[in-house]
Formats: structure tokens, C-alpha cells, sequence
């Protein structure tokens, strides 16, 4: 009766899509099919017995506590003024060339995902403020919309991310499990700091690869980005204004990541500095009293949301392994052929197409802690398969019908923006993103050789 755990897990993904709440879609499913599997006689209600346990650990878990202090510095960040003064100056200094306005809202977006680390607020703030300038710049509305959301997406694995942190989290129990399996007491685990060095080497390499495409759509189809014309009457933005809009930022970012790239903090506490130096530049903007009231309510809400999703995930996951879920899994994945290979394509695979239906939390906290154990167990990288699963993850943000990226920004566009346009322009950033994935995949290294240098002994 182990097949009865998959018609558990289709069961939910319908429940999912008729707009049901993720997290009393997965713990009544749960409670649902424990039920039928007690009257069948293949489910033992012991199982349930550790539910108080698992939830005292999620809501003392150090490692989460990252999570809202990283959404209340997002939010302070966007809500200060601080991404529309950097666009403003850098998207003047870069707008004269062909190109050039699409390539500083990629080099914006970058620096906003690794200062705020929320897709939405990223998407929504270039959306408000470069959408318009690129359209009256004549730029194709399908490039500019693509390229866009492609950058909002960028706060997913670029650090510090708030799915790297719940990755970070399922991935170390994941590691800790199949490690205990094998017979294996080991104190080493995996942290949430050594994901965030990992994905730097491809977060990178996926701005690049994004400005590499831009300066190639420029050459190729000019069209689509007409030069701007000189207006004397738009002055660029002196060298002082410009270094005022990138203070701010930049020192955020190198107070944050700095503190973890050597050592000085954990992620949590990093998180802690960054809640604190985003208050400090929204008092420097004379933002922070006007906003500290709604920035807060959003927090709680953001955070409320996570942490209800990752209780029901926790139920879901108890009973799925009481009904041999994760026994069917791990045979299923041994009698594949070509063994490890198969097993981790299959499963970035479907991965990818629940990108479609569901949204990134969803897939971390009930398909990862399902598939990552078996995967690990194989002798799989905890560190690259954790960005293995982030970078897969991102592109659920842009893959229609329901990527997150596409609403925020539809939501902010103008009526002259249709919706296959949006669809139309993020399909080339999607083949980047997979085409990084398969570079990853190749050459692992790039996302284990800094963790490596940074945590050796």
C-alpha cells in the first residue's frame, strides 16, 4: 500500500491548484489520508506523535529565524527609496548607449537581490520605475518585459535569498537523515552560510550570461532597443550623485555577506545586522517612522505564511513516511537505470514542471524533503545539489502559466503591455537559467569550490 503515499502527493498538487491555502491544503490531506491508511490498516498513528516535537523545533529553529529579519530588510529597502535612487542615476549613465538601459536595470537588479533577497518587491520596484522608460525608449515590450522579470528572479539564488535560507534548512535535515542511514554519526551538517557562498559563482554567471544576451539581442535585432537620443536637457548624473545611490547599497551588501563570507556571523545574525542597517538607511531618507508601521505588518504576514506552510509540510511528511512513502521512493529511484544520473534528472525534472502549478515554498517543503534524502544518500553534493534545487526553483518564478514574476509585473504594467508579451520575452531568460543549470551540472565546482576555501580548517 506505498503507492497510496503518490496518490497522497497527486491528491495535494489538485488541492493546490484550486487556490485552496498551501498550508491547510497539505496538513488536511495529510490528517485526510492518515485516516484512510489507519482504517486500511497500513498507517500507525505513532507517527503523529512526534507532530508537537517537529513543530517546538521549526519555531526554535535559530536557522529560520533568518527568514523574517531578511523580509523586514527587503521591505525597509524597497519601501526607502533606496532602489529608485540607484536606478534612477545608474539607468541615466548607461541609457545613451544601445542597450544600455536594459543592462543597468540587470546590474540594478542584481544589486537589489543581493541587498532585499524578495522576488516581488524586486519585480514590482523595476517594473514601476524602468517598464516606463524602456517602452518610451521604444524598446520591444517582450525584451523589456523579460528582462525584467528575469532580474527580479535573481533574488532567489543570489544571496542573501530567502529560498536559500528554507533550502538551506530542509537540505542540512535532508543531509542529517541520509547520513544516519548509512550508518553515519557524523556533527557535520550542512548551513545555511555555505549555501550562500555556494550561490555566488552562478549567480554570477547568470548576470553575465543575461548581459551577454542583451549586448547579443543589441547586435542581432537593434530594433528591439533603439539607441536613445540626446536630449542636453537630461543631464547625466554628476559622480557624486552616483556614488551617494551606490553607498547605500554596497555597504549593505558587503556588511552582510561580508560578515559570512569571513566568518565574522552566522547567516541568522548577518540577517540581524541587515534588519538594522536597512532602518538606519531608511532614517538616512527620513522613510523609516512613515513606513515602520506597514514594513512590520509585512513582515509578520510574510513570515506568518512561511512558517504555517512549513507546519503543514511537516504533518504531509510525517504521514508520508508512515505510509512508506519514502521507502517507495528510494527503491523506485535504485531500480532506475543509469542509477544517480537518472535519479537526479528525474528529479530535476519534475521539479521544473512543478514550477509550472507551484509556487517555490511549496516544492521546497513538500517535494525537497521527499527526494533530497534518497538523492544525498547516493553521494550527492549537499552544497550543489542544495543550488542545484535553487536554480531549478527560479525558474518557477518565470515559467507561464503561473510564475510569480509574470502576476507581480502584469500587475504593475500598463494595459498597452498584453500578456503574451510577458510570456514571450522571459522564454530566452528560461534557457538561460536551464542552459546555467546543465553548466552547473557539468562542472559542479562552481558552486563547491568557494565553500571550500571559505570553510576550510
Amino acid at each position: 500500500m506505498e503507492y497510496l503515499s503518490l496518490l497522497m502527493f497527486v491528491f495535494v498538487c489538485c488541492v493546490l491548484l484550486t487556490g485552496y491555502p498551501v498550508a491547510l491544503a497539505l496538513s488536511g490531506t495529510a490528517l485526510l489520508f492518515s485516516l484512510i491508511g489507519y482504517l486500511l490498516g497500513v498507517f500507525e498513528p505513532a507517527f503523529l506523535y512526534a507532530l508537537p516535537s517537529r513543530i517546538f523545533g521549526i519555531l526554535h529553529n535559530q536557522t529560520l529565524l533568518a527568514v523574517p529579519l531578511f523580509v523586514f530588510m527587503g521591505i525597509t529597502l524597497e519601501r526607502s527609496k533606496v532602489a529608485e535612487d540607484l536606478l534612477t542615476s545608474i539607468s541615466q549613465l548607461f541609457s545613451r548607449f544601445r542597450g544600455g538601459l536594459a543592462f543597468a536595470v540587470i546590474l540594478v537588479g542584481a544589486m537589489l537581490a543581493a541587498s532585499t533577497g524578495i522576488v516581488g518587491a524586486t519585480v514590482v520596484t523595476m517594473g514601476l520605475l524602468s517598464l516606463p522608460a524602456m517602452l518610451k525608449q521604444k524598446y520591444s515590450p517582450s525584451l523589456a518585459c523579460g528582462t525584467i522579470c528575469a532580474v527580479g528572479t535573481l533574488g532567489q539564488i543570489i544571496p542573501p535569498s530567502i529560498a536559500l535560507v528554507l533550502l538551506g534548512d530542509v537540505i542540512s535535515n535532508a543531509y542529517q537523515q541520509s547520513q544516519l542511514k548509512q550508518g553515519i554519526f557524523s556533527p557535520e551538517t550542512v548551513s545555511v552560510g555555505d549555501l550562500f557562498v555556494g550561490a555566488i559563482g552562478p549567480g554570477i554567471l547568470l548576470v553575465l550570461l543575461y548581459v551577454v544576451y542583451i549586448l547579443f539581442t543589441a547586435w542581432r535585432n537593434p530594433e528591439a532597443m533603439p539607441k536613445f537620443e540626446i536630449n542636453d536637457d537630461q543631464p547625466k548624473p554628476t559622480t557624486v550623485e552616483l556614488i551617494k545611490a551606490l553607498v547605500a547599497p554596497l555597504s549593505l551588501i558587503f556588511v552582510v555577506l561580508g560578515s559570512i563570507l569571513f566568518g565574522f556571523a552566522t547567516p541568522t545574525e548577518a540577517a540581524g545586522v541587515g534588519a538594522f542597517g536597512a532602518m538606519i538607511l531608511a532614517a538616512m531618507k527620513k522613510q523609516l517612522f512613515s513606513q515602520l508601521a506597514y514594513t512590520g505588518q509585512s513582515s509578520v504576514r510574510v513570515t506568518s505564511m512561511v512558517f504555517l506552510i512549513l507546519i503543514g509540510a511537516s504533518i504531509f511528511s510525517l504521514v508520508f513516511r508512515g505510509l512508506g512513502g519514502e521507502e517507495l521512493i528510494h527503491s523506485l529511484f535504485d531500480n532506475l537505470p543509469g542509477g544517480v544520473f537518472t535519479a537526479c534528472l528525474l528529479v530535476m525534472l519534475i521539479i521544473f514542471l512543478l514550477g509550472f502549478i507551484l509556487d517555490f515554498i511549496e516544492i521546497t517543503f513538500v517535494v525537497v524533503p521527499i527526494v533530497a534524502p534518497v538523492l544525498l544518500s547516493m553521494g550527492l553534493d549537499p552544497i550543489w545539489l542544495g543550488i542545484m534545487i535553487a536554480l531549478n526553483l527560479q525558474t518557477s518564478f518565470l515559467t507561464p502559466p503561473f510564475g510569480f514574476a509574470l502576476f507581480y509585473l502584469r500587475g504593475v504594467a500598463p494595459s498597452t503591455i498584453k500578456t503574451p508579451d510577458i510570456y514571450k520575452g522571459v522564454m530566452p531568460f528560461i534557457a538561460i537559467q536551464l542552459g546555467v543549470l546543465i553548466i552547473l551540472a557539468i562542472w559542479p565546482g562552481l558552486s563547491t569550490w568557494l565553500p571550500a576555501q571559505v570553510y576550510q580548517p
